[in-house]
């Protein structure tokens, strides 16, 4: 979840503000095309009942042992280092994702199983890492700043004992990188504690917090997630699930939460259900949430289903897991993007491996953006399975062309003297045997800035490549994303200023082809509807319910917790399209929310 950016303003030269390109990803004949199977989905009801609870189960219980883009911005620079780009600059040249989640119910390792588990899920998250445990009814937490095996330890996990817990990585989307900020959050309030993690994003947080701040509610962060507590803690509702049910029905966005209390596991999933979030189960009964089912994998539980739009599933040892609706949801509206980059190619998301649908990708760029290669090459590792689909597709031998290291942290020791493409040379080495005098196809899984592809082009021709094509496996990103991912504003996105032909120029590539809108949804099939294509088409399931919309800027507003005033997060915002309809729509939500309240 969580954080905000903290950038200078962009420029507003009218050279940024080019219409959307009309022109389509890649020009081919019509005769090249061809459909492909659907991949194998597993098995989910077309729709998800709203009526009273629909299940009970009782889990058997046992114990057992334990991108710089200054040089597009002015043409007065002749080299875009000048200034020294920070590593930050290549590394963030990509969406971010926004966090994961884990809750374990009924296993006497819960703590340790889920510090397994957030490993599993680390992908999603590497500012922030956390875990409450429940012993004695008491709630306790450890969290910290940094990657889960640099917050916990031994020792801290003694500190975490109890059958369950809930634990959480960090990447922030709303709300300062500041220890407050880091999840879960633990709130007492008149009838106990409660904790939760939260992966999403609420797009009426602001008009909440503002309803909240105006009857008298304290807020100790600037996460969006706090709301959530304060909801939960003024619901009038009974038993304290209702209050969970209560408090969601308030929230517009994306959030798959897992919430915990003295002796309750709640998992929560929005009725579009933006993100992820799926249940598993241990052999010795244990109930397991997750962001992802590799976390599920790593921790010898078995997947049972995703937990479905619109759905509250509550775990306790009195009546197992119980289900029931949180409202009426509409058509569901999956993020693609958790196919195209932000999963791990071994977890099954919204019921389809995410290996499958790369590796579809890959195949379905050979078929309609071919070219004349010697060898296809991945961007490691998000670009890896959709180049294997492509050089399959194509019968061109699969190499690996660039070596990621895996050592590299956030922070390094500048270069007296600069030197061109330091933050990607830091990262990728090009293989020059596999390079020289070859024509090389390069897939990557999207472009954002553009900035980075064009160095990894410049590293490809200085190891001798002799030509460059680049196969992008997701269509091109014109929109930013208001549910819980950091992309780049509008303004900064390379595909909502450029057409491709002249995107191509700026990377300098031989030739570009980005994979087709239209037969990415018709690969998705019968499940096309499903999915959220915002970041490609601009049009939004859920607008933002304040007037002045906002839409983050890539990167953050760097924080200690200790410095700073929170006025200065909204120095990290710009101003997003507007609800013509707020004034209007406003007037009749305020004195409503005030009498329920």
């Amino acid at each position: 979840m969580a954080a905000t950016a903290n950038l200078s303003t962009l420029s507003s030269s009218s050279t940024l503000t080019k219409p959307i390109s009309k022109n389509p990803s890649f020009s081919l004949n019509p005769s090249q095309k061809s459909a492909f199977p659907l991949p194998k989905t597993l098995p989910k009801p077309s729709s998800f009942p709203c009526n009273h609870v629909l299940h009970t189960q009782k889990p058997l219980f046992t114990t057992c042992a334990k991108n710089p883009i200054s040089d597009f911005f002015s043409a007065n620079k002749s080299d875009p280092e000048d200034g020294f780009l920070s590593f930050f600059s290549d590394d963030d040249d990509k969406p971010r994702e926004e966090c994961g989640v884990v809750g374990i119910f009924g296993d006497p390792e819960a703590s340790r199983l889920c510090y397994l588990a957030l490993h599993a899920l680390q992908h999603r998250g590497q500012e922030g890492a956390g875990i409450v445990a429940v012993n004695n009814d008491v709630l306790q937490s450890v969290t910290g700043v940094g990657l889960v095996s640099e917050v916990f330890n031994e020792s801290k996990l003694d500190q975490l004992p109890g059958e369950m817990a809930i634990g959480h990585v960090r990447y922030s989307t709303a709300g300062a990188s500041m220890l407050k900020n880091v999840q879960p959050f633990v709130a007492g309030y008149r009838f106990g504690s409660v904790g939760v993690a939260h992966n999403g994003n609420l797009v009426n947080y602001k008009e909440l917090r503002e309803m909240l701040e105006d009857n008298g509610s304290i807020f100790n962060t600037s996460s969006d997630t706090e709301v959530v507590l304060h909801l939960i803690a003024i619901s009038k509702a009974r038993p304290f699930f209702m209050r969970i049910v209560d408090a969601c029905e308030k929230l517009e966005g994306a959030y798959s939460m897992v919430f915990v209390t003295k002796d309750k596991l709640v998992a929560v999933r929005d009725p579009y259900g933006f993100r992820p979030l799926v249940m598993g189960r241990r052999s010795n009964g244990a109930v397991v949430f997750a962001s992802e089912t590799c976390a599920l994998d790593l921790i010898e539980a078995t997947y049972e289903r995703e937990v479905y739009p619109g759905e509250v599933l509550v775990v306790d040892k009195k009546d197992g897991v119980q289900s029931l609706c949180l409202m009426r949801h509409p058509e569901p509206k999956q993020c693609i993007f958790e196919h195209i980059y932000f999963s791990l190619p071994n977890s099954v998301v919204f019921g389809r491996s995410v290996y499958e649908s790369r590796h579809r990708f890959g195949e379905i760029l050979a078929t309609e953006a071919p070219v004349e290669c010697d060898v296809v090459i991945a961007v490691p590792d998000s670009g890896v399975v959709a180049a294997l689909g492509y050089a399959d597709k194509a019968g061109v031998p699969f190499q690996q062309g660039l070596i990621r290291s895996h050592y590299v942290g956030r922070t390094f020791i500048e270069p007296s003297q600069k030197i061109r493409d330091f933050g990607v040379k830091l990262k990728l080495s090009p293989v020059r045997g596999v390079l020289e005098g070859k024509r090389v196809v390069v897939v990557d899984d999207s472009i954002v800035r553009g900035t980075t592809s064009s160095k990894i082009v410049r590293l490809l021709k200085e190891a001798g490549a002799k030509e460059v094509h680049m196969r992008i496996a997701s269509p091109p990103i014109i929109g930013s994303c208001y549910y819980g991912v950091d992309t780049p504003s509008s303004e900064e996105l390379i595909s909502n200023r450029m057409s491709v032909e002249e995107i191509r120029e700026f990377i300098g590539c031989d030739s570009l082809a980005f994979l087709p809108f239209d037969s990415l949804k018709k690969m998705l099939g019968s499940d096309n509807p499903n999915f959220c294509y915002a970041c490609f088409s601009g049009n939004y399931p859920v607008k933002p319910r304040e007037k002045k919309a906002k839409v983050k800027r890539v990167g953050d507003f760097l924080d200690d917790g200790l410095n700073g005033p929170i006025d200065a997060i909204d120095g990290g915002w710009v101003k997003g399209p507007q609800n013509l309809d707020f004034e209007k729509e406003n007037e009749a939500l305020v004195p409503e929310s005030a009498e329920q309240h």
